[in-house]
Parts: C-alpha cells; structure tokens; sequence
C-alpha cells in the first residue's frame, strides 16, 4: 500500500515547480529503475539507482518493494535524497523493487500523482512506473471508465485510489483489472492500445516488468547482478549498483523477471526513433545509448559548431555542466585555449526547472559565478546546449561583461527548438519559444551576443552517429513520429480538466509526468 510520510517534512516540490503557473521552463523526462535481486537489499539499491538518474526527475521520487507477500510504496515531493532516509530504507524489506523520479508530463506536480503508481488487484496488487508521455490518454480514460465496477475485488480497488489524474494511474488501472488472465497476458493485451513515448517498470508481489515503446523514444537498459537483475532508464545507473550492462530493452519489447529466470515478449514492431535531446542535454554524460556514448556525441557536436560557425577568440568556456563536452569539442576544433568562465555551486538545481522569469535569473546567480580574472579583456565563446526562451543566455551574457569581456559569442549544440514535446520532455508553449519569434540575428541582439550560432540540424544528428530516420527530431522540425490527436486533446492538465477527480482544482500548478 503507499505511504506518504506525516513525520519528517522531505522536499514540497515548490521551489522548482509551482511558484508561477504562467512561467514554465522545459521539463525533463523522468528516470526509472527496477531490480529483482534476492538476497539483497533492493530497497537500497533503487535508491542509489534512483539517486543516480536525479538528473531526469526533481519533483517528486518513490519507492516500491516487494516481500513477495505485499507491496509497500513510499512516495513523496522533493529529491530522491530528501524524500528518503536511512530508517525508511531500512524498513522496505523485499526481493524486488521498482522507483521512479519523477518530473510531470501529465498531471500536476502533486503527491497523488507521485510514482510509483500503486492498485489492488483481484490476485494482489501492482506498482508502476512512467518515463515518457502517452497522447492517447482522453481514450485510456474512457477505456478506465468503462471497467466493471469492483464488485468482486477488494473494496480499494475504486478507480479514483490515489486520485491521480496522469497518464500512469490509467495505465495502472487498466492493468491491475485481470481477473480471467494473468497480469503477463494483460499487459500484453494493453500495450499495444498505448501511443506515445513509455518506458514503464512494473511490478506485482512476485514479478517485475518492463516495457518499452515501439518508437524506443526513451531509453531503458537491461542489467545484471550477481544475484539478480536491473532495469534503469540510463546505463550510468546500473554502474552505480554495481550492475553489469546486458542490453538495452528493444522498442516494443516487454521484460518479465521472476523466480523462473528472464523472459521476452514482443508485443509491437520495432520503429526506432529514439529522442534526439537525449543526446544533447536530458541524458548523464557517461550514458550510452544505441551503441553511442552521449559524452561523444556532444563533443563531436562542439567540434561541428566550430567548423559551422568559426570566429576569432581567446577562450572557450562552456555553461556547465551540459555544455561542457561540446564546449572542448569546439575548442578542440577551433584550437582556441578551452577554459572554466563559470564556477558552479553543485547544489542548485537545473536553472530552467525555475518556473518564473525572475527566479530564473535569480537562480543563474545562484547557479553560476563569472571568473573574473579568466574572462576580463578577452574575447569569449560560450557554448551552451540549447535556447528555450533566452532569459538563461541573456543573464550570462551581462555576466560575462560585467565581469570585463570584450566579446561574447554564444555557440548552441542544438538546432533552434521551435516545436513542443508531446513524448515526455516539457517544454514552454510555441509562443513562448523564442526561435518561433525572431531570426537568429535578432535572438542574438535579444540575449546581447556579438555572434549566435546553432548547430545545424545535420550536423547534431549527424554527431549521434545514428542515421536521421532512426531519431524523433520533432521539437526541432516539428515533425512527429507518432501522429497526434486533436489538440483539445493533448495538454499536461487534460485529466484534471476533464475527469471528475477529487484533485481538480486542488492541483499545484506545475508541469510534468515521466
């Protein structure tokens, strides 16, 4: 059953999430980990896993272990290591364990719609969790609403338990109502009537699942333990437990892991179009993914812009910590001196995660500090990885001089991002994408560069080492790969607006799912 701590306060989530609903940033995808290893201290080891895939998911983080009797889930708002301690970790005893880190792609940033996700069945009960965003979530609800009603299943089964209103909490619906088939066939049933970006772990008393999408927009990876197995959404995370990598988990393909071993099932072809902003920005540096290092790829993007946009300058900086690798791929094109511009405080969260224009620039100075005696009287390259509104870039820049630069020129490893996401990342509104309103020229006055250049759309996919057809690029041409549906169809807060949920409303006024 879950549980949501009444003693020890963890994090609210309002900090980087709800204090101006009409000011939001691009939000991440989220991480997710899974482990069935007996014997060992899973609950542990999804933390550290969780603890390692931080970086996808800041609002809210959860866990759910299985003695093989039960399934406790403990859940809360805040960062993997506010939301757990030492004594909760010790008392979530089991063989098998799934977490999730979570930032909201449907539903509001609040404790309900938190994951792991958590119903009774008619044989037990099932947990699950969502890297990703479905588009077909008007119809899940329809398909949740016409479930029979619990008539002989545990009077906890009501539909609204939990009252989430997210794309998860139907999916998890609709598979926890099995009560002629197992939860293996079920789910094999209701995948396939999913469309969109999903990278789910799942699990019930004794088994754990993972699925992935048929477009493998999101990553998820398969790894090995002595003792057991792990499933996480990056590879960093398995070599932060301990786990060797085995292999990504095929787009369509659905895991089972259970006392008899490993097995597959395919429930829908292959059609690979993995997420091309996972390479520039949302994945660890030390992430590998389609057989391609993402710290490579971003090095060999800054050794793009060099050759695209070359210009005379005394150092190269990057904004760090995502622009670092390309900012040395530039300065290793360029034969430009590479240098640290900015000194980071490691503990502020990602800038863009503040949602009002004037946190956003407040966090930049809490974020980063110019170094004086590097930048004065020099001619500057920043590199950053992209340009959502430009109010980041714009703050940097009267950093750099203010802190005595003679030029800045501002090199971006992306292509201008002009479309949004529906798969799982969260960005502002079309309107509010500066690329959509002014030329590059007029963003570079805007932000007060002497020079802005992006990378070409070729050349960023082209550093992916994958060939472009195999690669969802759709915030950048605005060509998606999995037809939508009607636009009163699609939005973050559809479920709110739309099912009589007891959050309506009620709910904190964020962005983000998986």
């Amino acid at each position: 059953m879950p549980y949501q701590s009444s003693v020890r306060k963890g994090g609210d989530g309002r900090l980087t999430a709800a204090l101006d609903p009409l000011e939001q940033g691009p939000q991440d995808a989220c991480g997710v980990f899974g482990v069935w290893a007996p014997g060992e201290d899973v609950a542990k080891l999804t933390y550290f896993g969780l603890y390692a895939l931080q970086h996808r998911g800041q609002e809210s983080a959860g866990i759910a272990v299985s003695n093989g009797r039960q399934i406790l889930v403990y859940k809360d708002m805040g960062l993997v290591s506010q939301v757990f301690d030492e004594s909760t970790l010790e008392s979530l005893k089991g063989h098998l364990a799934i977490g999730h880190a979570r930032y909201s792609t449907t539903g509001a940033s609040t404790w309900q719609n938190a994951q792991p996700t958590f119903r009774p069945t008619g044989h037990g009960s099932i947990a699950l969790g969502h890297n990703g965003n479905l588009i077909n979530t008007h119809e899940l609800a329809q398909m949740v609403a016409a479930l029979p009603g619990p008539t002989d299943e545990p009077e906890l089964q009501g539909r609204d338990l939990e009252s989430s209103t997210n794309d998860t909490g139907l999916v998890t619906a609709l598979l926890a109502h099995h009560p002629d088939t197992s939860l293996e066939q079920r789910a094999l049933e209701v995948l396939p009537q999913l469309r969109g970006a999903y990278c789910f772990v799942w699990m019930n008393e004794d088994t754990l699942y993972a699925a992935r999408d048929p477009q493998g927009i999101r990553p998820l990876v398969l790894g090995r333990l002595e003792r057991g197995w792990v499933v996480a959404s990056e590879d960093s995370a398995l070599a932060t437990v301990g786990a060797s990598v085995v292999r990504e988990v095929e787009p369509g393909e659905m895991l089972v892991i259970d006392g008899n071993g490993l097995r597959s099932h395919r429930f829908a072809e292959a059609q690979p179009k993995g997420c091309v902003f996972e390479y520039v920005y949302l994945a660890r540096p030390d992430a590998n993914i389609a057989g391609r290092s993402v710290h490579e790829a971003r090095v060999e993007m800054g050794r793009r812009l060099a050759r695209e946009f070359p210009v005379e300058a005394d150092l190269v900086m990057p904004v760090p910590e995502s622009g670092t690798p390309a900012a040395a791929g530039y300065a290793e094109e360029s034969g430009i001196p590479f240098g640290q511009g900015f000194v980071k405080n490691a503990y502020v969260g990602r800038t863009f995660i503040q949602p009002s224009q004037t946190l956003r620039q407040l966090g930049i100075r809490l974020k980063l500090n110019a170094l004086e005696h590097m930048i004065r009287g020099k001619r500057i390259v920043v590199v950053d990885d992209s340009i959502v509104r430009g109010n980041t870039q714009r703050a940097q820049v009267r950093m750099l001089r203010e802190a005595g630069a003679l030029e800045v020129h501002v090199r971006i490893s992306s292509p201008p991002v002009k479309w949004p996401c529906f798969y799982g990342i969260d960005f502002a509104t079309r309107a509010e994408l500066i690329a959509n309103g002014l030329d590059v020229d007029e963003i570079a006055a805007s932000v007060g560069a002497d020079s802005l250049g992006y990378i070409s759309l070729d050349g960023m996919v082209e550093s992916t080492g994958l060939p472009s057809e195999r690669l969802c690029q759709a915030c950048f041409t605005g060509e998606y790969p999995i037809e939508l549906p009607d636009e009163s169809l699609l939005g973050k807060h559809l479920l709110e607006a739309s099912l009589a949920s007891p959050t309506a409303g009620k709910a904190l006024p964020v962005l983000n799912n998986p």
